[in-house]
């Protein structure tokens, strides 16, 4: 059943049929809770929640637009408050058209010119159309509409004008004849005098509609029993929404906590429950393929240069450095949460005991951090190696974009490869102390700008700390990405390595236990497993020096 033949079953029901206004899909919500017949879309709360008058302001569209916002959100009969139409009879042809289209039960048109002006504004020129041209408006909507159910409500603003009962008896007859479906017959008296004497006089089978704003002891079985079949509480919701805000805000202004207006407010499951969060659960669940989860591992078991480094890391590693009030890992868990991974494990090593309890993050001990280095750490946090793993280093910072690339990538296994390296290099403006881990690509980035990456498709050929640097096209900082295959890969070749090169020199280092991510890296491209490239130009800063902290403390906007 469409929505306006549900209201004109509702019409023909022994009782009032009881319709309250809306200003959005909320409010038309709450409405149905409520238990309404209907939702009045309210030309008055529309403009008001829009802090506009209700003085014709709006356009169709705009106005229409959330009239199909206020129906979409309500399985009830939606009637569209449209003033005067809009213009004239061509204007209401269209409006008719477009409020069909978007399934609403009818709508409201007026007597008043353009532009209107609400009927209960004090001191302002009100004029009526002439009854041929608003006749004519009637006539035309009824042609216009394709479903026979589609109702048509025409209201006489004759009381309000001070026009008098037999003015109003005279257009509310000519629009019947019309072929309006429903006359609502307006009165901004405090008492239902106005609207009993034309009841009274009334002589048309077309029956009546009341908007019981200013009359507002009257009931709606007393308006009934004068022959009003439809009683529209026209504006009550967005005048309570105004009065509990404003009393919530003064509130939370003085009190300064939030807890203070809890007693006032609805909880936040309620608006969850409102707005249909249970069924976007069970939506994803049904249509959305299951997102891929993200394990990431911080690294930040050792020391680090200590002789650059003491007395900063007497009493703590780099990793909890603060800088502009935050830790790094602080900084690195904040970046990582933003991109939705919440499995975060951190490998502590030097003073542990200074890493903090941090939502959602797990840590685990190397504390043979001294005689090992950074595979080792790694592997000490082997059982969160499953799946998808994003491996970092814990003295780094970057720029959120460079997350966002690298978990883009589709390889197996992906670094994130900075080309200003290669710049730097050429400038004579190489770090003092730390040695980089070098990486030779495929190709060289076209555009060397942070913010023009260059394309997808490159790939690591070799990494090292002992490249030569003329021959090394950028530098690996410290970020890596393994598919669930390539974390495979990597697992069964850490272990494979265990049996046969504990003792034996492995690529750079003296030893297995002594290797670092690069090592197995280049192990992994010597195997011939593809590895991709994730090229950037700067963006990122490494705590290597006290100079460098000083850098990153300068530079907190990453």
């Amino acid at each position: 059943m469409s929505k306006a033949a549900k209201l004109r079953e509702l019409l023909g029901r022994t009782q009032p049929t009881l319709l309250v206004g809306a200003h959005n899909g909320l409010t038309a919500k709450l409405a149905e809770e409520a238990g309404f017949d209907g939702v009045w879309a309210s030309g008055f709360e529309i403009n008001a929640a829009r802090a506009l008058p209700d003085a014709s302001i709006l356009s169709m569209s705009e106005h229409l637009a959330v009239c199909g916002e206020i129906n979409d959100a309500t399985a009830l009969p939606v009637v569209a408050d449209c003033d005067n139409g809009f213009g004239n009879a061509i204007n209401v042809m269209r409006l008719v058209r477009e409020c069909e289209k978007a399934g609403l039960a009818g709508i409201s048109i007026e007597d008043n010119v353009f532009p209107k002006r609400c009927s209960f504004y004090a001191s302002v020129k009100r004029e009526l159309e002439s009854i041929e041209e608003f006749s004519g408006k009637i006539r035309a909507a009824k042609n216009t509409q394709r479903s026979p159910d589609f109702v048509v409500i025409a209201r006489t603003e004759a009381f309000i004008a001070g026009w008098g009962l037999e003015e109003a008896l005279k257009r509310a007859r000519a629009y019947a004849d019309a072929g309006a479906d429903l006359l609502l017959v307006h009165s901004k008296k405090n008492t239902p005098e106005e609207i009993q004497a034309f009841a009274r006089r009334w002589d048309r089978p077309v029956p009546l509609a009341a908007v019981p704003t200013i009359y507002k002891q009257t009931t709606a079985q007393e308006l009934y029993e004068l022959g009003c079949r439809l009683v529209i509480f026209a504006n009550q919701g967005i005048r309570a929404s105004v009065k509990a805000v404003r009393e919530a805000l003064t509130e939370l202004r003085e009190k300064q906590f939030a807890a203070a207006v809890d007693p006032r407010i609805a909880p936040l499951e309620e608006i969850y429950r409102l707005v249909g969060v249970s069924e976007l659960r069970d939506q994803e669940a049904q249509f959305l393929p299951a997102p891929e989860k993200t394990t990431a591992v911080i690294v930040a078991a050792g020391v680090g240069f200590e002789r650059e480094l003491m007395p900063l890391i007497k009493d703590r590693p780099k990793a909890m450095w603060e800088v502009g009030g935050k830790t790094i890992l602080e900084r690195q868990v904040e970046r990582l949460r933003a991109h939705a991974i919440k499995e975060i494990v951190v490998v502590r090593g030097y003073k542990k005991e200074a890493f903090p309890a941090l939502d959602t993050v797990r840590y685990v001990d190397n504390d043979r951090y001294a005689q090992t280095h950074n595979l080792a750490s790694l592997f000490c946090a082997e059982p969160a190696l499953e799946g998808r793993v994003l491996v970092l280093y814990g003295d780094i910072l970057f720029d959120s974009s460079i997350l966002d690339r690298l978990l883009r990538a589709q390889a197996d296994v992906a670094l994130v490869v900075d080309h200003a390296w290669q710049e730097s290099y050429q400038r004579g403006q190489l770090h003092p102390v730390s040695h980089p881990e070098l990486v030779q690509t495929q190709n060289s980035p076209l555009y060397k700008n942070r913010f023009l990456p260059a394309a997808d498709g490159n790939r690591v050929t070799r990494i090292g700390r002992t490249i030569e640097p003329a021959q090394a096209q950028a530098e690996f900082i410290g970020m890596a990405l393994f598919s669930p295959r390539g974390t495979k890969i990597l697992r069964d070749t850490y272990h494979r390595l265990t049996k046969v090169a504990d003792q034996l020199p492995f690529h750079e280092a003296a030893g297995f236990q002594k290797a670092s991510l690069s090592d197995i890296l280049q192990e992994l491209l010597d195997q011939g497993l593809p590895v991709a490239a994730v090229d950037i130009y700067k963006g990122w800063m490494e705590v290597d020096t006290f100079e460098d902290y000083v850098k990153v403390c300068e530079q907190i906007q990453l």
